[in-house]
């Protein structure tokens, strides 16, 4: 984040400065899991500052419409967010226990893939999302037996 507050991020945005954008973006930035809605009113309050859950819904849309946040839809999964924005990264899911970890572009340039046919598309983004068991979840090895 470097020398910038949060209230300055939330002002460089264009938003006014309340305590539940305060929250809910110190929330979503020190976030390393990708929290669900439920889980950053869970923090915010944790931090005692109230908010409903339909504030939260609506602060984090307005953080991710004013580029300081990003919202992730895993299949089968509700929405996430985080404030990793402005790069190009993607994600590994585990299908365990529903950890989402960033990773880096393998490329480093949007957009990682192409299609096969543009069909007249200016393409400039791809979300790339991996599927897998996280170290936790994976089997543990079976020792041989001679």
């Amino acid at each position: 984040m470097g020398v910038e507050t949060y209230p300055d991020r939330l002002r460089a945005a264009g938003l006014r400065v309340t305590a539940s954008r305060l929250a809910v973006l110190q929330v979503l930035t020190e976030a390393r899991d990708h929290p669900r809605v439920d889980q950053v009113i869970d923090r915010v309050r944790g931090a005692g500052v109230a908010i409903s859950t339909q504030a939260a819904y609506d602060v984090c849309e307005a953080l991710r419409r004013a580029a300081l946040a990003q919202r992730i839809e895993i299949a089968g999964g509700p929405a996430r967010y985080e404030a990793r924005v402005g790069d190009n990264h993607h994600h590994l899911v585990c299908r365990g226990c529903g950890t989402v970890v960033d990773v880096d572009c393998a490329t480093g340039a949007a957009p990682c893939l192409t299609p096969s046919d543009l069909q007249g598309f200016a393409i400039d983004e791809s979300e790339v999302t991996h599927w897998g068991l996280c170290p936790a979840c994976q089997p543990e090895p079976r020792e041989a037996t001679a």
